[in-house]
Protein backbone atom coordinates (compact mmCIF):
# COMPACT_ATOMS: atom_id res chain seq x y z
CA UNK A 1 0.00 0.00 0.00
CA UNK A 2 1.26 3.47 -0.83
CA UNK A 3 1.69 5.72 2.18
CA UNK A 4 -0.47 8.78 2.62
CA UNK A 5 1.60 11.70 3.88
CA UNK A 6 0.16 14.09 6.43
CA UNK A 7 1.75 17.33 7.45
CA UNK A 8 2.50 17.21 11.17
CA UNK A 9 4.26 20.56 11.14
CA UNK A 10 2.88 23.05 13.64
CA UNK A 11 1.61 26.08 11.73
CA UNK A 12 0.96 28.16 14.83
CA UNK A 13 -0.66 27.88 18.20
CA UNK A 14 -2.96 24.81 18.09
CA UNK A 15 -2.62 24.66 14.28
CA UNK A 16 -1.43 21.10 14.02
CA UNK A 17 -2.29 17.64 12.72
CA UNK A 18 -2.68 14.96 15.37
CA UNK A 19 -3.61 11.34 14.87
CA UNK A 20 -4.23 8.07 16.64
CA UNK A 21 -2.89 5.47 16.20
CA UNK A 22 0.50 7.05 15.67
CA UNK A 23 1.43 5.24 12.49
CA UNK A 24 1.49 5.91 8.78
CA UNK A 25 -1.93 5.78 7.12
CA UNK A 26 -2.01 3.88 3.83
CA UNK A 27 -3.86 4.67 0.62
CA UNK A 28 -6.54 2.13 1.55
CA UNK A 29 -7.08 3.32 5.12
CA UNK A 30 -10.56 4.46 6.14
CA UNK A 31 -10.53 7.07 8.89
CA UNK A 32 -12.40 10.02 10.37
CA UNK A 33 -10.93 13.48 9.81
CA UNK A 34 -12.01 16.25 12.18
CA UNK A 35 -11.03 19.84 11.34
CA UNK A 36 -11.50 22.67 13.83
CA UNK A 37 -12.61 26.02 12.39
CA UNK A 38 -13.33 29.47 13.81
CA UNK A 39 -17.07 30.09 14.18
CA UNK A 40 -18.45 32.72 11.80
CA UNK A 41 -21.59 34.41 13.20
CA UNK A 42 -24.38 34.99 10.72
CA UNK A 43 -24.70 38.66 11.67
CA UNK A 44 -21.38 39.61 10.09
CA UNK A 45 -22.71 38.98 6.60
CA UNK A 46 -24.02 42.11 4.86
CA UNK A 47 -26.46 42.50 2.01
CA UNK A 48 -25.08 43.39 -1.38
CA UNK A 49 -27.18 46.54 -1.77
CA UNK A 50 -27.12 47.90 1.79
CA UNK A 51 -24.94 47.75 4.87
CA UNK A 52 -27.67 45.89 6.75
CA UNK A 53 -26.72 42.67 8.54
CA UNK A 54 -28.61 39.46 7.78
CA UNK A 55 -29.53 37.43 10.86
CA UNK A 56 -30.90 34.31 9.20
CA UNK A 57 -29.06 31.83 7.04
CA UNK A 58 -30.17 31.15 3.49
CA UNK A 59 -30.69 27.38 3.05
CA UNK A 60 -29.17 27.72 -0.42
CA UNK A 61 -25.88 28.79 1.18
CA UNK A 62 -26.08 27.68 4.79
CA UNK A 63 -23.37 25.96 6.74
CA UNK A 64 -21.72 23.46 4.47
CA UNK A 65 -18.64 21.47 5.11
CA UNK A 66 -15.28 21.84 3.35
CA UNK A 67 -15.02 25.59 3.57
CA UNK A 68 -12.13 27.57 2.15
CA UNK A 69 -10.97 28.64 5.59
CA UNK A 70 -7.70 27.34 7.00
CA UNK A 71 -8.43 24.91 9.87
CA UNK A 72 -7.05 25.68 13.30
CA UNK A 73 -6.09 22.04 13.64
CA UNK A 74 -6.86 18.56 12.34
CA UNK A 75 -7.41 15.23 14.10
CA UNK A 76 -7.20 11.88 12.31
CA UNK A 77 -8.91 8.98 14.10
CA UNK A 78 -9.92 5.45 13.14
CA UNK A 79 -13.59 5.00 12.29
CA UNK A 80 -15.15 3.62 15.49
CA UNK A 81 -17.72 0.86 15.71
CA UNK A 82 -21.42 1.57 15.80
CA UNK A 83 -21.36 4.59 13.48
CA UNK A 84 -24.75 5.57 12.11
CA UNK A 85 -26.72 8.50 10.82
CA UNK A 86 -30.32 9.41 11.48
CA UNK A 87 -32.28 11.95 9.45
CA UNK A 88 -35.60 13.17 10.82
CA UNK A 89 -38.09 15.99 10.35
CA UNK A 90 -40.82 17.20 12.67
CA UNK A 91 -44.55 16.75 12.15
CA UNK A 92 -47.43 17.65 14.46
CA UNK A 93 -51.06 16.57 14.67
CA UNK A 94 -53.31 19.43 13.67
CA UNK A 95 -57.10 19.71 13.74
CA UNK A 96 -59.57 22.27 12.42
CA UNK A 97 -63.32 21.70 12.62
CA UNK A 98 -65.72 23.00 9.99
CA UNK A 99 -66.72 26.08 11.97
CA UNK A 100 -63.12 27.13 12.51
CA UNK A 101 -62.29 26.45 8.87
CA UNK A 102 -65.22 28.49 7.64
CA UNK A 103 -64.45 31.24 10.14
CA UNK A 104 -60.86 31.37 8.98
CA UNK A 105 -61.97 31.84 5.40
CA UNK A 106 -64.46 34.47 6.47
CA UNK A 107 -61.84 36.47 8.35
CA UNK A 108 -59.45 36.32 5.40
CA UNK A 109 -62.22 37.55 3.11
CA UNK A 110 -63.18 40.26 5.58
CA UNK A 111 -59.61 41.50 5.85
CA UNK A 112 -59.24 41.52 2.07
CA UNK A 113 -62.54 43.32 1.50
CA UNK A 114 -61.78 45.71 4.35
CA UNK A 115 -58.53 46.57 2.67
CA UNK A 116 -60.40 47.30 -0.55
CA UNK A 117 -62.82 49.43 1.42
CA UNK A 118 -60.07 51.51 2.96
CA UNK A 119 -58.44 51.89 -0.43
CA UNK A 120 -61.75 53.13 -1.83
CA UNK A 121 -62.13 55.52 1.10
CA UNK A 122 -58.73 57.11 0.51
CA UNK A 123 -59.35 57.47 -3.22
CA UNK A 124 -63.01 58.50 -3.29
CA UNK A 125 -63.78 59.41 0.30
CA UNK A 126 -66.47 56.71 0.62
CA UNK A 127 -66.22 53.29 2.19
CA UNK A 128 -69.33 51.88 0.57
CA UNK A 129 -71.67 49.20 1.91
CA UNK A 130 -69.33 47.90 4.62
CA UNK A 131 -72.17 46.62 6.79
CA UNK A 132 -73.73 44.68 3.95
CA UNK A 133 -70.38 43.15 3.05
CA UNK A 134 -69.81 41.94 6.62
CA UNK A 135 -73.29 40.40 6.79
CA UNK A 136 -72.74 38.60 3.50
CA UNK A 137 -69.39 37.20 4.63
CA UNK A 138 -70.85 35.93 7.92
CA UNK A 139 -73.81 34.29 6.16
CA UNK A 140 -71.51 32.61 3.64
CA UNK A 141 -69.26 31.35 6.45
CA UNK A 142 -72.20 29.79 8.33
CA UNK A 143 -73.45 28.22 5.10
CA UNK A 144 -70.01 26.78 4.27
CA UNK A 145 -69.66 25.28 7.76
CA UNK A 146 -72.77 23.14 7.27
CA UNK A 147 -74.26 24.30 10.58
CA UNK A 148 -77.81 25.64 10.69
CA UNK A 149 -78.61 28.88 12.45
CA UNK A 150 -80.47 27.05 15.23
CA UNK A 151 -77.60 24.65 15.88
CA UNK A 152 -75.15 27.53 15.86
CA UNK A 153 -77.12 29.29 18.58
CA UNK A 154 -77.15 26.10 20.67
CA UNK A 155 -73.40 25.69 20.34
CA UNK A 156 -72.78 29.31 21.29
CA UNK A 157 -75.00 28.80 24.34
CA UNK A 158 -73.11 25.66 25.37
CA UNK A 159 -69.77 27.39 24.87
CA UNK A 160 -70.84 30.31 27.07
CA UNK A 161 -72.16 27.85 29.66
CA UNK A 162 -68.81 26.08 29.80
CA UNK A 163 -67.00 29.37 30.29
CA UNK A 164 -69.40 30.42 33.04
CA UNK A 165 -68.83 27.14 34.90
CA UNK A 166 -65.08 27.75 34.86
CA UNK A 167 -65.71 30.46 37.47
CA UNK A 168 -66.52 27.66 39.94
CA UNK A 169 -63.45 25.68 39.02
CA UNK A 170 -65.16 23.50 36.45
CA UNK A 171 -63.24 22.33 33.41
CA UNK A 172 -66.13 22.08 30.96
CA UNK A 173 -65.59 22.50 27.23
CA UNK A 174 -67.94 22.77 24.29
CA UNK A 175 -66.77 19.37 23.08
CA UNK A 176 -67.54 17.85 26.49
CA UNK A 177 -71.02 19.36 26.63
CA UNK A 178 -71.79 18.17 23.10
CA UNK A 179 -70.62 14.65 23.95
CA UNK A 180 -72.69 14.52 27.15
CA UNK A 181 -75.87 16.07 25.77
CA UNK A 182 -75.97 14.81 22.20
CA UNK A 183 -73.40 12.02 22.05
CA UNK A 184 -71.37 13.70 19.34
CA UNK A 185 -68.34 15.93 18.95
CA UNK A 186 -66.94 18.14 16.25
CA UNK A 187 -65.16 16.36 13.45
CA UNK A 188 -61.59 17.57 14.08
CA UNK A 189 -60.48 16.94 10.48
CA UNK A 190 -57.21 15.65 11.92
CA UNK A 191 -54.16 15.89 9.70
CA UNK A 192 -50.43 15.45 10.18
CA UNK A 193 -48.66 18.67 9.15
CA UNK A 194 -45.00 19.45 8.62
CA UNK A 195 -43.67 21.70 11.38
CA UNK A 196 -39.98 22.02 10.52
CA UNK A 197 -36.62 20.25 10.15
CA UNK A 198 -34.47 19.00 12.99
CA UNK A 199 -30.77 19.08 13.80
CA UNK A 200 -28.76 15.86 13.84
CA UNK A 201 -26.61 14.58 16.70
CA UNK A 202 -23.57 12.33 16.37
CA UNK A 203 -21.74 10.44 19.10
CA UNK A 204 -18.41 8.62 18.82
CA UNK A 205 -16.48 6.47 21.27
CA UNK A 206 -12.74 5.96 20.69
CA UNK A 207 -10.75 3.45 22.73
CA UNK A 208 -7.11 4.54 22.80
CA UNK A 209 -4.30 2.36 24.08
CA UNK A 210 -0.88 4.04 23.82
CA UNK A 211 1.89 1.67 22.77
CA UNK A 212 4.75 4.12 23.14
CA UNK A 213 5.63 7.33 24.94
CA UNK A 214 5.15 9.30 21.71
CA UNK A 215 1.72 7.79 21.16
CA UNK A 216 0.76 8.57 24.76
CA UNK A 217 1.78 12.19 24.22
CA UNK A 218 -0.23 12.30 20.99
CA UNK A 219 -3.34 11.04 22.82
CA UNK A 220 -2.89 13.67 25.50
CA UNK A 221 -2.69 16.40 22.87
CA UNK A 222 -5.80 15.05 21.11
CA UNK A 223 -7.84 15.14 24.32
CA UNK A 224 -6.59 18.64 25.09
CA UNK A 225 -7.36 19.73 21.52
CA UNK A 226 -11.04 18.79 21.82
CA UNK A 227 -11.46 20.17 25.33
CA UNK A 228 -9.95 23.51 24.37
CA UNK A 229 -11.80 23.70 21.06
CA UNK A 230 -15.24 23.21 22.62
CA UNK A 231 -14.67 25.69 25.46
CA UNK A 232 -16.28 29.15 25.44
CA UNK A 233 -13.83 31.90 24.54
CA UNK A 234 -13.26 34.51 27.22
CA UNK A 235 -13.54 38.12 26.06
CA UNK A 236 -10.97 40.80 26.79
CA UNK A 237 -13.29 42.79 29.05
CA UNK A 238 -15.05 39.93 30.77
CA UNK A 239 -18.44 41.28 29.70
CA UNK A 240 -18.97 38.88 26.80
CA UNK A 241 -18.09 35.31 25.92
CA UNK A 242 -17.33 34.33 22.34
CA UNK A 243 -18.75 31.26 20.64
CA UNK A 244 -16.51 28.16 20.72
CA UNK A 245 -14.96 26.77 17.57
CA UNK A 246 -16.88 24.61 15.11
CA UNK A 247 -15.80 21.26 13.71
CA UNK A 248 -15.98 19.77 10.25
CA UNK A 249 -16.12 15.97 10.13
CA UNK A 250 -15.35 13.83 7.11
CA UNK A 251 -15.09 10.12 6.51
CA UNK A 252 -12.03 9.57 4.34
CA UNK A 253 -10.43 6.83 2.27
CA UNK A 254 -6.75 7.62 1.89
CA UNK A 255 -6.53 11.11 0.38
CA UNK A 256 -10.13 11.12 -0.91
CA UNK A 257 -13.67 11.29 0.39
CA UNK A 258 -15.32 8.08 1.50
CA UNK A 259 -17.34 6.72 -1.38
CA UNK A 260 -20.27 5.42 0.66
CA UNK A 261 -20.64 6.77 4.21
CA UNK A 262 -22.74 9.81 5.02
CA UNK A 263 -21.56 13.42 5.07
CA UNK A 264 -21.65 16.03 7.82
CA UNK A 265 -22.45 19.71 8.02
CA UNK A 266 -20.46 21.88 10.39
CA UNK A 267 -20.92 20.84 14.00
CA UNK A 268 -20.49 22.13 17.51
CA UNK A 269 -18.79 19.78 19.92
CA UNK A 270 -21.35 19.65 22.72
CA UNK A 271 -19.78 17.10 25.05
CA UNK A 272 -16.39 15.51 25.71
CA UNK A 273 -15.93 12.76 28.27
CA UNK A 274 -12.85 10.65 28.87
CA UNK A 275 -12.67 7.42 30.86
CA UNK A 276 -9.06 7.05 31.97
CA UNK A 277 -9.59 3.44 33.07
CA UNK A 278 -10.46 1.90 29.74
CA UNK A 279 -9.98 -1.67 31.02
CA UNK A 280 -11.99 -1.07 34.18
CA UNK A 281 -8.94 -0.79 36.46
CA UNK A 282 -6.54 2.06 37.14
CA UNK A 283 -3.15 1.39 35.54
CA UNK A 284 -0.53 3.79 34.15
CA UNK A 285 2.93 3.75 32.63
CA UNK A 286 5.92 5.19 34.48
CA UNK A 287 5.20 8.69 33.14
CA UNK A 288 1.60 8.60 34.42
CA UNK A 289 -0.06 7.92 31.06
CA UNK A 290 -3.05 5.56 31.49
CA UNK A 291 -2.62 2.27 29.69
CA UNK A 292 -6.11 2.50 28.17
CA UNK A 293 -8.62 5.32 27.73
CA UNK A 294 -12.06 5.77 26.16
CA UNK A 295 -12.87 9.18 24.70
CA UNK A 296 -16.53 9.99 23.94
CA UNK A 297 -17.39 12.90 21.66
CA UNK A 298 -20.87 14.30 21.00
CA UNK A 299 -21.43 16.63 18.04
CA UNK A 300 -24.52 18.53 16.87
CA UNK A 301 -24.88 20.05 13.42
CA UNK A 302 -25.36 23.80 13.11
CA UNK A 303 -27.89 23.65 10.28
CA UNK A 304 -30.61 21.21 9.22
CA UNK A 305 -30.52 19.08 6.10
CA UNK A 306 -32.37 20.37 3.01
CA UNK A 307 -33.16 18.61 -0.24
CA UNK A 308 -30.66 20.78 -2.12
CA UNK A 309 -27.87 19.30 0.00
CA UNK A 310 -28.16 16.18 -2.13
CA UNK A 311 -27.52 18.10 -5.34
CA UNK A 312 -24.11 17.70 -6.94
CA UNK A 313 -23.95 21.15 -8.53
CA UNK A 314 -22.06 24.08 -7.06
CA UNK A 315 -23.63 26.96 -5.21
CA UNK A 316 -23.01 30.66 -5.72
CA UNK A 317 -20.05 30.43 -3.37
CA UNK A 318 -18.37 27.96 -5.72
CA UNK A 319 -18.38 25.16 -3.15
CA UNK A 320 -19.64 21.73 -4.04
CA UNK A 321 -22.79 20.84 -2.15
CA UNK A 322 -21.97 17.16 -2.15
CA UNK A 323 -18.37 16.33 -2.88
CA UNK A 324 -18.82 12.61 -2.22
CA UNK A 325 -20.65 11.79 -5.42
CA UNK A 326 -22.00 8.28 -5.41
CA UNK A 327 -22.31 8.11 -1.62
CA UNK A 328 -25.48 8.19 0.47
CA UNK A 329 -25.20 12.00 0.89
CA UNK A 330 -26.11 13.59 4.17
Amino acid sequence: MAAVKFNRKTIGRNKQVLRYPLKMFTAGTDYLQIDMMTYAPVGVKKTSSTDRAIYVRNPNEGFRRNTNKEPLGTILLPIPGGIQDRNSVNYTDDSMNSLVGAGTGAIETLMRDAGSGFSEFFTSGEIGDAGGTIKRIIKDAIKDSGVSGENLVQMITKSLTGRALSIFGGNVTLQGLLARSEGQVFNPNMELLFSGPSLRNFSFAFKMTPRSADEGEEIKQIIRFFKRGMAAKAGNTGLFLKTPNVFELRYRQGNGEHKFLHKFKQCFLTDVSVNYTGEGVYATYDNGTPVSMIMNLSFKELAPIYDIDYDSDKGEDGLERNTGLGGVGY
